[in-house]
């Protein structure tokens, strides 16, 4: 058994609900071990290995909720499956560097998600990699007006007084974006 794995209640289905491969110093994804847990895994962490190819086969893992993806390669275009059983990705400390093409793959494809964690990845400014304050804000009321069923972003819980300042603030700048659009048009 892997190191983190959780064998199912005694009676079920034979197979792993929790499955690790972090620190293994894998530039791929082993697609074999994993989907032989297809029917039972819940929980998949991938931290700390070279990974950055788009994780498609993990589309098969239908009951997959927890997705670990810390201290990899991955950059902001990589393509996820459709995955309506995700409620938490996990993927701090990556090469994420363009917060809107990554965010819209996330709401896209990942449509049940409660839990975004992307700390230390330049998309995500704070303190800790040289953010200032108000781009920290404005990182994650922009996150917040995208996906609305966010109930944790990194490590701090989504308010509601927060989620109604990000839906205000960016359906603003829709409509800004809107005029400036239709004024170009008409030049």
């Amino acid at each position: 058994m892997e190191a983190g794995a959780t064998p199912i209640n005694p009676g079920q289905e034979q197979g792993l609900r929790r499955l690790s491969f972090a620190y293994q110093g894998l530039s791929e994804i082993p697609y074999d071990s994993i989907l032989e847990q297809c029917e039972t895994l819940e929980v998949l962490d991938l931290s700390y290995n070279t990974l950055e190819e788009s994780p498609a086969l993990l589309g098969e893992l239908e009951k997959l909720s927890t997705l670990i993806l810390d201290s990899n390669n991955y950059n902001s275009h990589v393509k996820f499956p459709y995955m309506p059983s995700i409620t938490t990705v996990w993927i701090n400390k990556n090469k994420i560097s363009n917060l809107p093409i990554f965010v819209e793959e996330i709401s896209r494809k990942f449509p049940n998600i409660k839990i975004l964690s992307m700390m230390n990845n330049e998309a995500a400014p704070s303190y800790f990699n040289g953010g200032t304050l108000t781009q920290y804000i404005d990182y994650r009321q922009y996150v917040i007006s995208q996906i609305p069923s966010l109930e944790v972003l990194d490590d701090t819980e989504v308010l509601e007084q927060e989620r109604m300042q990000a839906k205000k603030t960016y359906r603003m700048q829709r409509i800004k974006d809107n005029c400036k659009r239709k004024k170009e048009l008409h030049r």
